[in-house]
């Protein structure tokens, strides 16, 4: 599928994290830029796009869009080949009605979006951000399936509403994809499944949960230790540059499992530490599991959790991205040390 780099291309969540730095590297390969945001006029929110925009050859057009309006995205869309569809709800903490908070916006974004593919003519490939949680639900789940590592032939079976519903999310709205894509034969659809994304941020203003867990990292929160949990790691400008090759690589097909490495929360503290020093109290060991599981429920960590997740080995084979792709990924301490860095320059730790 030829995309014609003439011709605008569209990105959901234009100020997202991800999105962010998709749109830098679109604008500055001189690409017309369609975002949608849920306020252009907000300027903490945008301000960071525009300026991008104003130090690049390409251009930026910012849309208005809500996920959960039907038809939001079709003006967004209009002559557009190529639809990087990104928004989508990143919460795993503090979920009080996950169906409403997590699954309703993920499944329902994704419709509007694809169901606006259907309708505007012009468009030839949409590209969507799942996540390797779509392809697995919880570490054990390696273990019960008998494999080395996760691979895009997986998919998330253990998830539910009320067990890891932001996974859940993300493989419910996959599918959804799968399915619109298969009904009908203009357009073709790649997705791309980052694993933990980390790396530095374009904007101060974001809130992402990877921030969160690297500020308990640092202030004192983890100090007494941290449970065996395992992380596939990738660097938020490979994610970019994964979308913009999944986009524009004519024969990129199927899903893409972008990772580097996988690292627990323990060895993410001692590559702090090995950089940073003492200053911060980053956490030095680790918490036996049924320590975990005893206190796990009064710090919002559900016993299930625990028990599918920590001292559980966690791996994904990233063969197909770095053949379908030719993706590259910057090893996860590299990652880790410079998201740790933007931190500490935008005064959060």
């Amino acid at each position: 599928m030829e995309i014609d780099r003439t011709r605008p291309v569209l990105v959901t969540g234009a100020n997202g994290y991800v999105a962010s730095w998709l749109v830098k590297y679109l604008l500055e390969d001189g690409i017309h830029v369609h975002g949608t945001v849920r306020d252009p006029d907000n300027q903490a929110k945008v301000g960071h796009l525009r300026e991008m925009a104003e130090k690049a050859p390409g251009k930026l057009t910012l849309f208005k869009a809500d996920l959960f309006d039907e038809g939001a995205f079709d003006a967004a869309m209009e002559d557009c080949e190529l639809v990087f569809h990104t928004a989508s709800p990143f919460i795993v903490r503090g979920i009080t009605d996950p169906e409403k908070q997590l699954v309703k916006p993920a499944l329902l974004g994704t419709r509007n979006v694809l169901e606006a593919a259907n309708r505007v003519a012009s468009v030839k490939r949409i590209v969507l951000t799942s996540s390797v949680v779509s392809v697995y639900g919880d570490a054990a789940d390696m273990q019960d399936l008998g494999v080395d590592a996760f691979t895009e032939e997986h998919w998330n079976t253990t998830s539910s509403v009320d067990h890891q519903p932001y996974n859940y999310s993300k493989v419910v709205a996959e599918k959804e994809a799968w399915t619109i894509a298969g009904r009908q034969d203009r357009w073709d659809l790649v997705t791309v499944n980052p694993g933990f994304v980390l790396g530095p941020s374009l904007t101060s203003q974001s809130d992402s949960t990877s921030l969160t867990t690297m500020l308990e990292l640092a202030d004192g929160t983890l100090k007494m230790g941290v449970p065996h949990l395992e992380f596939g790691i990738v660097d938020v400008r490979d994610v970019a540059v994964g979308h913009i090759r999944a986009g524009f690589t004519p024969t990129a097909k199927g899903r893409h499992i972008l990772n580097s490495e996988s690292m627990t929360l323990l060895e993410m503290a001692n590559t702090l530490r090995q950089r940073f020093g003492d200053r911060y109290p980053f956490p030095k060991s680790t918490l036996p599991k049924f320590l975990v599981w005893l206190v796990g429920p009064f710090q919002g960590i559900e016993r299930k959790f625990v028990s599918r997740n920590v001292g559980f080995p966690l791996r994904f084979d990233n063969t197909y991205a770095r053949n379908d792709l030719k993706m590259e990924f910057r090893p996860a301490t590299e990652t880790v040390v410079e998201h740790f860095q933007q931190m500490i320059e935008d005064k959060l730790v």
